[in-house]
């Protein structure tokens, strides 16, 4: 067995000891406090291993972590993990941390708190090499990327100058996955304003803003092209007052997945068009929202950061393969920014999101962590 990975199963205890505890504190993206106490276990265990640590508090959401090895130091490579959960408050009282066979389960144990673990023992197993390619990374640990990374993405942008490579630890894939492309992701809104009147006494004198977001619905359910990887689904909506009465409003919530930038402002006209088309005479919409995560898409040097990988986890008798997937992740704000970048290097986990089937497979957790490890490594010695 490889050095390093040999070196992490014998750590195997002290990081489920650690990832426990950290699935077991409520982390959502609306409950700061929880955020912070995260944020304050991850802060201590990076500064215990000599890393200079820079806090970026914030009033709503939790405090972001800066994590690099001088407060002067120039990495080459940035890492990004996010602190924050999709869940309420309780949720990791109802439903702690457990181990079933070789899986652990827990309010965010994928999405992405084994990764939090990863990313500290990639880096205490290249110190404990001997090897100083664990000052060579810049992380941010964020607590807002579940709602889009509102006051954290002007962090990791600033943290991407001059960056040579970015790795994401979002939950590694089935059979040796990485991601090398993700889909951007953008929420519209219709509001559609009408005329009410009674439907039984004088219903034409009515203008229904529900007919009309009806003929808008169908347009935008046709918008969707799965082929060229552009979806549009119109997936709540509202409206009226009564059975009763010609409704006077309704709205609609779209959310909208774009491949690349081009199809991004393609899909941003048409929407526009559809909000300003008017079927229902007397009716009127307003239309806000826009395209708030971009895709991340293959890049210039996006092909030989994989390579490098791949050769990392040859070592590891791994055969990585590269995948792509319809979520968004803060991915998405390197590549944008020219810095090649792969996604997907935490431990294997699937189901996130999930109340009851979200897991991280703890066999992975060694062999991923030590394929973290090995990247970092062979991207600070320009070895491929």
């Amino acid at each position: 067995m490889d050095q390093i990975e040999t070196y992490l199963e014998g750590k195997m205890p002290e990081m489920n000891s650690l990832l426990e505890k950290i699935v077991n504190i409520d982390s959502g993206s609306y409950h700061k406090e929880g955020v912070d106490k995260v944020g304050a276990i991850i802060r201590k265990e990076f500064e215990d291993i000599g890393m200079y640590v820079k806090v970026h508090r914030e009033t709503e959401f939790g405090n972001h972590l800066e994590i690099k090895g001088s407060e002067k130091s120039e990495p080459k490579i940035i890492i990004i993990a996010h602190m924050d959960t999709v869940f309420p408050v309780g949720e990791a009282e109802k439903r702690p941390y457990k181990i079933i066979g070789d899986k652990a389960y827990g309010p965010g144990v994928s999405d992405e708190k084994a990764s939090h673990v990863s990313v500290l023992y990639a880096l205490k197993a290249l110190k404990e090499k001997g090897s100083d390619a664990y000052k060579n990374v810049h992380l941010i640990f964020n607590g807002d990327e579940e709602v889009g990374s509102r006051t954290s993405k002007v962090i990791i942008k600033e943290a991407a100058e001059g960056k040579d490579f970015s790795l994401v630890v979002e939950s590694g894939r089935p059979d040796d996955g990485v991601v090398t492309e993700r889909k951007g992701v953008g929420r519209f809104i219709f509001d559609v304003k009408g005329k009410s009147a009674h439907a039984g006494v004088e219903p034409e004198r009515g203008k229904s803003a529900i007919e009309e977001l009806a003929h808008k619905v169908i347009m935008l359910q046709n918008l969707s092209d799965y082929e060229q990887g552009l979806s549009v689904n119109v997936g709540l909506i509202d409206g009226g007052t009564s059975s009763n009465t010609v409704a006077p409003e309704a709205q609609a919530q779209v959310d909208v997945r774009v491949k690349n930038m081009k199809q991004a402002e393609e899909i941003t006209g048409k929407i526009t068009k559809i909000a300003l088309d008017e079927k229902v005479t007397g009716t009127e919409t307003e239309l806000t929202g826009r395209i708030g995560r971009p895709p991340m898409e293959k890049i210039e040097g996006t092909d030989k950061l994989l390579n490098v990988i791949k050769a990392a986890g040859k070592e590891l008798g791994m055969s990585i393969r590269e995948v792509s997937t319809g979520g968004g992740s803060d991915a998405a704000y390197t590549s944008t920014e020219g810095v090649p970048t792969v996604d997907g290097m935490g431990p294997l986990g699937e189901f996130s999101h999930s109340d009851t089937d979200e897991y991280v497979d703890l066999k992975s957790f060694p062999k991923r962590t030590a394929l973290l490890a090995k990247t970092i490594e062979r991207l600070s010695n320009h070895r491929q």
